[in-house]
């Protein structure tokens, strides 16, 4: 690891977002749409973004790296609220997870991980659940560092509409 990738790793920080950052998550949520195969599109990400902030449809968490005005958002994560009928709590559902490809190698994955998680525990849930496309190795070997565990006990299925 260079100084610069050392520097940048410990400049990370991780805020919850708010509405008024739906713009500089924008840029970020659209390349991740297109990691799996959508068509981009800036305007719809930002919109798709605000009004889930708006609603408290979800809660963002956004990586950023340097300071002042050479502050850049480099990743984020965003939960879905669900439940857990069979344990009567809440659960998280981490739904979108994206590291700038500069930022990559750097724990800005991890940081924004362990703040789900912490997030997860101060609202008690039940825990996090994350799915992920089975060719992403590099997220998978993530997750699983982090100790996330593959289920082998269930299905999962869906229907299109």
């Amino acid at each position: 690891m260079t100084v610069g990738e050392r520097q940048m790793q410990t400049a990370i920080k991780v805020v919850r977002a708010g509405a008024e950052d739906a713009e500089r998550i924008a840029p970020l949520f659209d390349a991740y749409r297109q990691f799996y195969k959508q068509r981009s599109n800036l305007a719809a990400a930002k919109a798709f973004l605000s009004e889930r902030l708006i609603r408290s449809e979800s809660v963002i968490f956004l990586a950023l790296s340097g300071e002042g005005e050479r502050e850049k958002a480099v990743g984020f994560t965003q939960l879905y609220p669900c439940f857990n009928s069979v344990a009567l709590k809440p659960l998280w559902i981490l739904y979108d997870l994206y590291v700038a490809p500069q930022a990559r190698r750097l724990g800005v994955g991890k940081a924004l991980m362990d703040r789900a998680q912490q997030f997860a525990a101060e609202t008690k849930a039940w825990g996090l659940w994350l799915e992920t496309a089975v060719d992403n190795i590099p997220g998978q070997k993530l997750y699983e560092r982090q100790g996330w565990i593959r289920d082998e006990e269930f299905y999962r299925y869906q229907k299109m509409l």
